[in-house]
């Protein structure tokens, strides 16, 4: 199985003059459980090379195992930094799509017409996709059949409440559940940062940080049961 995992190339938190990315536990988490699954992986971003680390994501207080492993582990950090140009993948050599969040996605890839093009390809070909926290955003603009592909779906991602507590519902350029809602989707939540995901059809998604490993686990589930089925 092969699947590409999609980073942020953004690296500034509007105009606050602060930093951010994407968020540490959403790219290591995910990118350990699909290794141990024995996953090809590729990792992506629209400029290439190192995609920038959300600061906060890495505080003290923030730490995860799958952070701590991430610092030990040279294969991993050899990966990080040298994801290939989101415009030279294409959908055709994969079997799926993973989007890390943080903030950064929703400067870059929500407007990428790369990104946008690249998961409408997946989709419109009959392959899951799966994002988690900020990165269900990257919806947007996203089309099948021409409408808005989370149109009637259900769905999770960064919650307004969660953005609240960031204290950063004024800096984003707009609020992942608000703007899943608009576009029609069936938009579900668990209390602020508890793990959550949601699988409807070939649309996977996840909440918040703490969803990355159910979210990436779904999609393994996903393809499993495919696999099972053909």
């Amino acid at each position: 199985m092969k699947i590409l995992m999609v980073f942020t190339s953004h690296d500034q938190l509007g105009d606050t003059g602060l930093k951010t990315g994407f968020w540490l536990e959403e790219g290591a988490a995910p990118y350990f459980v699909f290794r141990e699954a024995g996953v090809q992986l590729t990792l992506a971003s629209p400029k290439g090379g190192q995609p920038p680390i959300d600061p906060k994501s890495d505080d003290p207080q923030n730490q995860t195992p799958a952070q701590v492993r991430f610092k030990k582990d040279a294969e991993a950090q050899k990966a990080f930094a040298n994801t290939v140009r989101l415009a030279d993948v294409k959908a055709a050599d994969f079997d799926t799509i993973f989007y890390p969040g943080g903030h950064g996605p929703m400067w870059d890839l929500a407007e990428d017409p790369v990104s946008i093009a690249l998961l409408e390809s997946f989709y419109n070909s009959g392959k899951p996709i799966a994002l988690v926290c900020h990165s269900p955003g990257v919806l947007r603009h996203v089309k099948y059949k021409g409408e808005p592909l989370v149109k009637n779906k259900h769905v999770t991602g960064f919650t307004n409440g969660e953005e609240e507590f960031m204290k950063l519902s004024k800096v984003v350029p707009f609020l992942v559940e608000d703007e899943l809602l608009r576009l029609g989707a069936i938009f579900e939540k668990r209390k602020n940062w508890d793990p959550f995901a949601i699988t409807d059809g070939r649309l996977i998604t996840g909440q918040n940080p703490a969803s990355s490993t159910v979210t990436a686990k779904a999609l393994l589930e996903f393809m499993a049961a495919e696999k099972i089925a053909a």
